[in-house]
């Protein structure tokens, strides 16, 4: 594996956990495929390419934010 996939999929780990914590999803983890990384929404595994597993994360964490916000105005 490349430094680049290497970073990549550490970054999808670190937003996972941060997701995990913030109960967005109830589990995580490497796909079969090292170009791959599952997500457990709804008790429903799906298996993601790593860019899309960032891009999906990196959504649902932000949404997140972005509600705890517009409550505390």
């Amino acid at each position: 594996m490349n430094t680049t996939k290497t970073s990549l999929r550490n970054e999808v780990r670190k937003l996972a956990e941060e997701a995990f914590h913030l109960k967005l999803i109830s589990g995580y983890g490497d796909g079969q495929d090292g170009d791959e990384y599952q997500i457990v929404c709804d008790g429903k595994p799906k298996h993601f390419p790593l860019e899309n597993a960032r891009l999906i994360l990196r959504n649902m964490i932000t949404s997140r934010h972005e509600r705890e916000l517009s409550w505390s105005k």
